[in-house]
């Protein structure tokens, strides 16, 4: 019974990715970080520095058969990039 419980909870989270093209769709240049993660969730991966005073950050969210890549600026989104499987 608990592998059936666990089996149906993992089924509902996958079903319930925000990672999907409409959400893609909804971010836009200019978007402050807080504003993405509303939309899409934490990341599940980053990579970032800071030089100068500007910083970087590359952040991707992975759904079944999606990944969303976002490149901010000081917190802003510069670029934005969507991979089907």
């Amino acid at each position: 019974m608990r592998l059936i419980t666990a089996l149906l909870l993992a089924f509902a989270l996958v079903a319930c990715s925000r990672v999907t093209s409409e959400n893609y769709q909804k971010i836009s240049t200019g978007m402050q970080r807080d504003e993405v993660v509303r939309i899409l969730g934490e990341p599940k991966a980053t990579d970032g520095g800071s030089v100068f005073g500007i910083s970087g950050e590359s952040a991707s969210w992975q759904g079944s058969d999606t990944t969303i890549t976002i490149q901010f600026i000081n917190g802003k989104v510069m670029t934005k990039n969507l991979e089907k499987k």
